[in-house]
Order: structure tokens, then sequence, then C-alpha cells
């Protein structure tokens, strides 16, 4: 069964002070506006509106709570990066992401979204930096793998492992399509690992 098959909205947040108690596991799921991190969430979910997928970048401004089983949640963070916002607007969404990442005590661990196309940009490396003195994992999802050709996609995917060695030693990276449902079954596995659900007996939820 798979590892979200029976997730359903729970509740969002604006504020740190508007975030549920820290009961259960969290695992977030972020990145740049644009990148496919609701195209991903959906896909992984298997629903095709579950997290709403805007043509307007910076929309979502909320923390979505989904629940995928007893104690157990995916949090959708707000895209960051979109440089249309108005300035306020993204000094509040750092302070907040910032904030849930580094001290939210039941996040177990982190998606992070890139396009293919444009990996570890200077934002995703700040919400890296944000992230890993916490000591928790970071699964990169490197999303729109199919505009890619097989070999600009294995050579994106080498340079990504390169530069995450160097820098950041506790994130693993793999290619993504939403829209080929590609690594879909890898990225249930790692995730399902953090939960304790890496031979899928308790992934069921």
């Amino acid at each position: 069964m798979f590892l979200f098959q029976h997730i359903e909205f729970s509740t969002s947040a604006h504020e740190l002070r508007d975030l549920p108690p820290p009961q259960g596991v969290e695992i977030a799921f972020a990145g740049r506006s644009n990148a496919g991190k609701s195209s991903a969430i959906n896909a992984l979910s298997r629903r095709n509106r579950l997290a709403f997928v805007s043509k307007t970048p910076g929309r979502t401004q909320l923390i979505n709570f989904f629940s995928f089983g007893t104690g157990r949640f995916l949090v959708d963070l707000p895209g960051y990066g979109f440089a249309k916002v108005p300035g306020e607007i993204r000094d509040h969404w750092q302070r907040v992401l910032s904030g849930y990442l580094q001290t939210r005590e039941s996040l177990r661990g982190m998606a992070l979204v890139m396009d293919a196309r444009h990996p570890l940009t200077p934002l995703d490396r700040q919400m890296l930096d944000w992230f890993l003195p916490t000591g928790k994992p970071v699964h990169i999802l490197l999303t729109k793998a199919d505009k890619l050709s097989r070999q600009e996609a294995s050579q994106t995917l080498r340079s990504v492992r390169t530069a995450l060695a160097q820098s950041y030693p506790n994130c693993t990276v793999q290619l993504f399509s939403s829209l080929k449902r590609d690594g879909l079954e890898e990225a249930e596995q790692v995730i399902g690992s953090w939960l304790g659900a890496g031979n899928g007996e308790e992934a069921q939820g």
C-alpha cells in the first residue's frame, strides 16, 4: 500500500503560534515557487488536487498539514523565492519557515523539491543551512526530470550529489517526474524509512 494513500487535509497555520501541538511525526515538503512541489505531493498521494497547483508562483501562503495515519503528518510549506511577492511577505515567511524548520520538535525530516533544470539555487542552499544543523535528514527531489534528456538528467544527478557530499552530507537526492510518475517508489522508501516504515509494514496508515 502507498505511504500516503489515506492522506487527508488536517489544518493550516499562518504564524508559528498557529501550529498544532507537536505531537506525532511530521515530514516537511519545501521548495522554490514553481519548482513542482505541489505536483510532487499530488503524485505521491496519487491525488490530482490534494495540494493546490497554482499557475501563480508564491500563491500558497500557509503551512498546510495533511494527516496520513495516526500521528503522521505531511507538512506543505509555502514556496519561497518568488520575486514579485512584497518584501514584508517575504520577510514574514523567512521568519516562519526558519523558525519551523529549526525548532519544530515533531519534524522528522524534510523533502526539498528542486527543479532539475535549476538545482541548488542560493535560496535552496539557505533552506539547507537552516535545517541541517538540526541533524535531521533531507531528501531532495529533482523534479521535472522528464524535461531533460536521459544524459542531462544523469549528469545533473551526479553534479548535485557531488555538491551535497562537499557541503551537505546529511542529504540524499533522486530524480523525480510528477508527469511520468518516475521516482515515486524511491521517494516513498526514503521517507518511509524516516517513519520506521521502510519495510512497508507500517506504511499503510
